[in-house]
C-alpha cells in the first residue's frame, strides 16, 4: 500500500500534469481570464461536464473567459492553486487543510444543501452478497479508497474504521484506486471487499445507472462533513476576488446549482473544517506516516 505521504512528495510532480492557464500567476492583476481548479473526483470528462454549466454562469457573470482544468489527482490540483497556476479551486477539507500548511489559501464560499446545510457525508459500501454487516467485520478484508488526499474517498471512511477499531495496514489491506468512481464500481464487481466513496456521488452513480443499485449495499454512513470550499489562491487581484465571491454567493441558476445538489453557495472561512482537522489527528495517531507533520 502507498502510503500517504510518499504521494504527497510527488505533489511537485504531479501539479506539471495541471495546464498552466493564468498569465500573471502571482502577481496582483487582473488575469486575462479565469482558471478554475477541479478535483479528479471522477474521470476528467464526467467532472468537466457536470461543472460547464457553472463555467458558462460565471463567463457571462464575470464577463472574462473562464476555463476549467481537471488535476491529474487532489494533489495536483492543489498544488496549483499553491503556485498559482489556478485561480481558484474547489478543495475537499482535507486537500485544503493540508495545502494551507504550505501556503495562504483564502476560502471564500461553499455549498448549502436542503436539510442539512453545508453538510455532506461519506459512506462504505460492501457487495450486496457480502456476509458484513458491520465495520468490525472487515478485519482482515480489503478496502477500496479513492485518492489519498480525498476527504470523503479515503480519510472519513478511515476514520469510521479507526472508530470501529481497525487501522489501516494492521487490521486491514487499503487499497487505492484513485477516484470515487472506480472505488464504487469495483466493489459492485467483487473486486474489493468493501470501499468508501462520498454518499452524493455514489447516489448520483445510481441515479445516472453506472452503478447497478442491486450490487451493492451500504454498510456505514459518517458523520457529517464539512462541504468542500472553493478557494482563491494568494496574490489574485482583490478586486477580482470580490468580483468571483459576489459571483458565487449571487448565483440562482439551478444548472449552476445541480452538481452540488446545492440550493445556494454561502460563504466559507478556515475554521468551518476545524472538526476534520480532529479527525485527521485521529488517524495520524494509530497510523504516524498516514500525512507528512506541518511544514
Amino acid at each position: 500500500m502507498p502510503v500517504l505521504s510518499r504521494r504527497a512528495a510527488l505533489a511537485g510532480v504531479f501539479a506539471g500534469a495541471v495546464t498552466l492557464a493564468t498569465g500573471t500567476a502571482g502577481a496582483a492583476d487582473r488575469p486575462r481570464k479565469l482558471t478554475i481548479g477541479l478535483l479528479p473526483t471522477e474521470s476528467a470528462p464526467t467532472v468537466m461536464r457536470l461543472n460547464e454549466p457553472l463555467r458558462l454562469y460565471l463567463e457571462k457573470r464575470l464577463e472574462l473567459p473562464v476555463e476549467l482544468v481537471v488535476g491529474a489527482n487532489y494533489a495536483a490540483t492543489s498544488e496549483a492553486l499553491r503556485f498559482g497556476r489556478l485561480d481558484i479551486a474547489y478543495l475537499g477539507p482535507v486537500t485544503y487543510i493540508l495545502q494551507s500548511r504550505r501556503a495562504k489559501l483564502i476560502p471564500f464560499a461553499r455549498p448549502s444543501h436542503a436539510l442539512v446545510g453545508p453538510t455532506f457525508q461519506a459512506v462504505i459500501i460492501v457487495p450486496a452478497g457480502s456476509s458484513t454487516r458491520t465495520l468490525g467485520d472487515l478485519r482482515g478484508k480489503e478496502v477500496a479508497f479513492g485518492d489519498p488526499a480525498s476527504t470523503s474517498g479515503t480519510w472519513v471512511p478511515r476514520y469510521q474504521l479507526v472508530e470501529a477499531g481497525l487501522v489501516a495496514g494492521r487490521d486491514y489491506t487499503l487499497r487505492v484506486l484513485g477516484a470515487h468512481d472506480a472505488v464504487a464500481l469495483a466493489v459492485a464487481n467483487g473486486r474489493a471487499d468493501a470501499g468508501g466513496l462520498s454518499l452524493p456521488i455514489y447516489n448520483r452513480l445510481i441515479r445516472e445507472g453506472r452503478l447497478d443499485a442491486g450490487k451493492v449495499r451500504v454498510l456505514a454512513e459518517s458523520a457529517p462533513i464539512p462541504e468542500y470550499m472553493w478557494t482563491f489562491r494568494e496574490g489574485l487581484d482583490p478586486k477580482l476576488r470580490e468580483e468571483v465571491r459576489r459571483a458565487f454567493i449571487g448565483v440562482t441558476d439551478p444548472a449552476a446549482l445541480q452538481v452540488f445538489n446545492a440550493e445556494a453557495f454561502i460563504p466559507a472561512v478556515d475554521s468551518d473544517v476545524d472538526r476534520v482537522r480532529i479527525w485527521i489527528e485521529a488517524i495520524r495517531k494509530d497510523s504516524p506516516d498516514a500525512v507528512p507533520a506541518p511544514q
